[in-house]
């Protein structure tokens, strides 16, 4: 999902939704991990702008990325 759809489902803005999920004290094991920019851009993880570990995991899930975008499978 992306941090948009989730503002919509909350009647919310979707930097109030980045702004919660980086405050996630469960995460990895609550998924914020997989909410990204409509765009298909990754963005960060727990309030960090670098999205290693982000990417880390979403490769672990078995997520094609390029370039830090994520790659739809057709």
């Amino acid at each position: 999902m992306t941090y948009g759809e989730i503002a919509k489902i909350l009647e919310s803005s979707p930097r109030a939704v980045g702004q919660a999920l980086k405050r996630n004290p469960y995460a990895p094991i609550v998924p914020c991990h997989r909410v990204i920019h409509t765009d298909g851009r990754i963005g960060g993880y727990n309030g960090i702008k670098d999205s290693k570990k982000k990417i880390k995991l979403l490769k672990q899930e078995g997520v094609r990325i390029i370039d830090g975008a994520i790659v739809k499978n057709d």
